[in-house]
This record gives structure tokens, C-alpha cells and sequence, in this order.
């Protein structure tokens, strides 16, 4: 009774069968959507990184050494890890920790940002993806 049931269920729906052309909209749809994955999608490993404070930068370091950074700002100190091509917000005096909780940053473009006290960390590789950085 049940397998009964079930078959009048599965072939009580009468949907067209896909013609080529509906194939070719599919199978042409897969292939655009995996070439500008690609192509708009960063893997590039970063170099350096750009630190701000405010809207002025603190400096621009590069990422292939280990090096502790102490920077001040309106909150007080956020401290900054550089560990062999990634960084990271190692404290901050912010109550939420977002910055902190974003982890290692690696690739060209990543962001973390620390809103209220103001200092802001860019990966920059060979190229840019973005314009500019604006808070």
C-alpha cells in the first residue's frame, strides 16, 4: 500500500523534462559562476600590512618576521602579533573583542578593524582589491 502511494506521489507531479536548451542555460550558468569565483576571489598570500590609527597611518610593515606592536589609542593600547605572513589583534582595550576574535589574517585584502579605539590592519599583496579603507 505504501509503495503504492509512493508512486502515485512521484508521478503525480508532471514537470517538463530539461531540453538541451535548458541544459546548456545550466551547464553555461556552472562555468560563469566558477570563472568569476576565480577571478574576483583573492587566494594571493599578503606581504605587508598597513596599520592606521585615526585617519593617519601608523606605518607599513612587512609580514615575513615576528614582531609585537604596542599602539595607543583614544581607548589605550591594542596590541598587534605579526607572526611570519599573518597578523593578528592580540589585545584590545574594546569591550565586544571583535577585533581580537577575527584571528590571523593572511591574504591580500583581509581586514580587521577595531572600531572604537580607532586602528584599523590591511593585508596588501601585489595588487590591491580595494580602493581604500574608509571608518
Amino acid at each position: 500500500m505504501l509503495q503504492i502511494m509512493l508512486f502515485k506521489f512521484s508521478h503525480n507531479h508532471n514537470f517538463p523534462k530539461l531540453l538541451v536548451g535548458d541544459w546548456l542555460i545550466v551547464i553555461t550558468s556552472f562555468v560563469l559562476v566558477i570563472f568569476m569565483f576565480q577571478q574576483f576571489w583573492s587566494f594571493e598570500h599578503a606581504s605587508k600590512l598597513k596599520i592606521r590609527q585615526g585617519n593617519q597611518i601608523i606605518g607599513i610593515f612587512d609580514l615575513n618576521q615576528m614582531r609585537e606592536l604596542h599602539i595607543n589609542g583614544p581607548m589605550g593600547e591594542s596590541i598587534i602579533v605579526i607572526n611570519h605572513g599573518m597578523v593578528r589583534f592580540k589585545q584590545s582595550p574594546c569591550h565586544n573583542q571583535y577585533c581580537v576574535h577575527q584571528g590571523w589574517l593572511s591574504h591580500a585584502g583581509q581586514v580587521a578593524i577595531c572600531l572604537p579605539n580607532q586602528i584599523s590592519l590591511q593585508l596588501m599583496g601585489g595588487k590591491n582589491i580595494y580602493d581604500s579603507l574608509n571608518y
